[in-house]
């Protein structure tokens, strides 16, 4: 879905398609792909995740293009909802018109590894609302010394903290989640 938020993005602002030269993700998208945005003169706009929050930023402010890291895209200036037909015919008129292959034109995005732990707990609120777990979200996040990022959300469906780190290495993301899982110890379930 990153892959694709970038090609269509691209190629829509190449043309003038893409409104406020703005693409809108997921707090989840790789940090690889806000920087590659970033190096050609595109916003992200961040929304929680779920595409209905991506399609609410999106109706409100005009913007064309949004989506999620699972590849469930929304062109705006066609649609609603994603399609992944939709999606599929996009991303091929991007190649034909560019004449360029897919992976020419995803390769200035560098994928950060990301490293994900999902921490059972007693009560998910309480847990987040933990001076201890935000502070050590900021210890986590300053091992990376801004070439990544710590993030850490309740899960919308299950009594889970969720805990990603995005880092250039896997080692690294292994160390950011560190101390966010040590703070959480005394909520587990």
């Amino acid at each position: 879905g990153d892959l694709i938020l970038y090609v269509c993005g691209r190629y829509m602002a190449k043309y003038g398609r893409l409104v406020k030269d703005t693409v809108v993700p997921t707090i989840m998208t790789n940090f690889g792909l806000l920087k590659a945005l970033e190096e050609v003169g595109i916003k992200a706009v961040p929304t929680d995740v779920g595409d209905k929050y991506v399609y609410a930023c999106m109706r409100e402010n005009g913007y064309t293009l949004g989506g999620e890291q699972s590849g469930h895209i929304i062109f705006g200036d066609l649609e609603t909802t994603g399609d992944g037909i939709m999606t599929s015919l996009r991303v091929m008129e991007a190649v034909r018109v560019e004449k360029e292959s897919l992976s020419t034109l995803t390769r200035p995005v560098k994928l950060y590894p990301q490293k994900l732990v999902n921490v059972p707990v007693i009560d998910k609120e309480k847990a987040m609302a933990s001076p201890d777990v935000k502070a050590a979200e900021k210890e986590g996040e300053a091992l990376l010394g801004g070439n990544g990022r710590v993030f850490v959300r309740a899960s919308g469906t299950e009594e889970l903290v969720r805990v990603l780190a995005e880092a250039m290495t896997d080692e690294l993301c292994g160390e950011a989640v560190q101390p966010v899982i040590a703070a959480l110890e005394p909520y587990r379930a």
